[in-house]
């Protein structure tokens, strides 16, 4: 999670050191898993002392959920200013999906380590932080989920279709096809995933003209 994601105003030493935290936490646990990753090797990597570790966060599971609330926070906001632009150039509610598609796909490129891990963790159900998780995992699904019925209401959207299902189908086609394009096909553009990935939404992979 790179310093430029860092709010202005506030304590920016504080937040700038919780920021060597998160990047060291995320690359070290993505590269061993959290049990294997101990206060220390996060310390050492983010080049400060392991009491620091302990004034910015009271454990080493503490960190973690705060990088989850972090980097899914980053998520939605870059979510959801993809849909508010759309709306501010009276796009339609497919084009916001659209926009939030390759809005997703622009955070994952960029955070493909926090997204390896948050994918990972929403696999296990054993963890003591599976209670953050399933609070930022319904925050991501949300700001979809605001658009469909949003959709629905406006009539372009049947209102028969599942809300709560076909928003988290939404993000979780972009988390596994954007994992699919950085670990196996990286050779891929950031566009050329996104046309595949739009045709898919707007209905227009069969071959049939209407």
């Amino acid at each position: 999670m790179e310093s430029s994601s860092i709010p202005s105003g506030g304590s920016t030493r504080r937040e700038a050191t919780r920021q060597k935290l998160y990047e060291a936490a995320v690359t070290l646990i993505a590269e061993q898993g959290f049990s294997a990753t101990t206060v220390d090797e996060i310390a050492e990597r983010a080049g400060v002392a392991k009491g620091t570790v302990y004034y910015n966060f009271a454990s080493k599971s503490v960190l973690f959920e705060e990088l989850l609330r972090h980097g899914v926070g980053l998520l939605t906001a870059s979510l959801r200013e993809a849909a508010e632009q759309t709306a501010r150039d009276g796009g339609s509610k497919v084009d916001a999906l659209d926009a939030m598609i390759r809005a997703g796909l622009g955070f994952i490129a960029r955070y493909p380590a926090f997204t390896q891990l948050y994918v990972a963790e929403l696999w296990r159900t054993n963890r003591t932080w599976q209670s953050t998780l399933m609070v930022v995992r319904q925050q991501v699904n949300a700001v979809v989920e605001d658009v469909l019925r949003d959709g629905v209401a406006g009539g372009e959207f049947s209102d028969e279709i599942d809300i709560r299902l076909t928003a988290a189908a939404l993000v979780g086609m972009v988390l596994v096809v954007a994992l699919d394009w950085q670990s196996f096909q990286p050779e891929r553009s950031l566009d050329d995933v996104h046309a595949a990935m739009s045709r898919l939404l707007q209905g227009r992979v069969s071959g049939h003209r209407g």
